[in-house]
């Protein structure tokens, strides 16, 4: 990546060579890191959590934490209620995941560390994915009551087509079939502690990177925020490509602002030129 700070953005034209720069330093990267947030997924008609249409302007975020999921009956059929609606008509990779999983194959990225649970990048064709907070794809046992946190369940894990035909059935709060204890979405909600090895495996990647490319999230999460910035203190090359500014924006080497897809195409375009 060309040396020096450089952030581009509120037109066209300076997005443009924003992704020009990005697909420069991506054409010169062989074990790139991309890390992503809830940003890149919004193409796909999944919603963010901060901006003025994102979750947190429709729910109660405390209602999305692992011990209210514990405690209450009402969260847990709400829960299922939305999930149910959001995949009657499953979302679909956008450019930006079509852009990263291309870029893997070409030998330009090693992988992606994610903090979306929505497993866009590998429907994207994405081979090394690290999901930092699980995903909602899968379900499991959690057990009756688990503490601290921690899930505690039989082992029981399906795909969440078999909740939601549970739900469909009638079965509101679908219950564990072999133990009777509560199930979840493997998703990781707040106040659930990570699952072991995760965070492990993603600092491993993101240590081995030449590049990492931060998109789609404010990097105000952590643990996870911390990976970038971790990487940004030892060295290595960071951008951002975001709609909004980010708490790692004044360490970036270059800051796009723009939306993943449009970004992430163009410059996968002139990588692999």
């Amino acid at each position: 990546m060309p040396v020096g700070r450089v952030t581009l953005a509120d037109d066209a034209r300076l997005a443009a060579s924003g992704a020009r720069r990005l697909g420069e330093a991506l054409a010169d990267a062989r074990a790139g890191v991309a890390f992503t947030g809830a940003g890149i997924s919004t193409e796909s008609g999944i919603p963010d959590f901060r901006s003025r249409d994102g979750l947190w302007s429709r729910y109660r975020p405390r209602d999305f934490s692992f011990s209210r999921y514990v405690a209450s009956p009402q969260v847990r059929v709400e829960a299922w209620r939305r999930r149910r609606e959001l995949w009657s008509r499953p979302p679909r990779p956008n450019p930006g995941h079509l852009a990263l999983a291309g870029l893997e194959r070409a030998g330009r990225l090693a992988g992606v560390v994610t903090q979306n649970v929505d497993g866009l990048h590998q429907a994207a064709g994405s081979r090394r994915v690290v999901e930092l907070h699980g995903s909602s794809r899968f379900v499991m046992c959690i057990g009756a009551r688990p503490r601290a946190g921690t899930p505690a369940g039989c082992g029981f894990r399906a795909g969440q087509d078999w909740a939601l035909a549970r739900h469909e059935a009638g079965e509101a709060d679908p219950g564990c079939p072999d133990c009777g204890g509560l199930v979840k979405s493997t998703a990781v909600s707040f106040g659930q502690n990570l699952f072991p090895g995760v965070l492990d495996e993603a600092t491993r990647l993101v240590r081995s990177a030449d590049l990492v490319v931060a998109v789609g999230s404010t990097l105000r999460v952590h643990p996870a925020a911390g990976l970038p910035a971790a990487a940004a203190r030892a060295g290595v090359p960071l951008a951002i490509v975001n709609d909004e500014p980010t708490s790692l924006d004044e360490v970036a080497d270059l800051v796009v602002r723009g939306r993943a897809g449009r970004v992430l195409s163009a410059a996968a375009v002139l990588a692999l030129a």
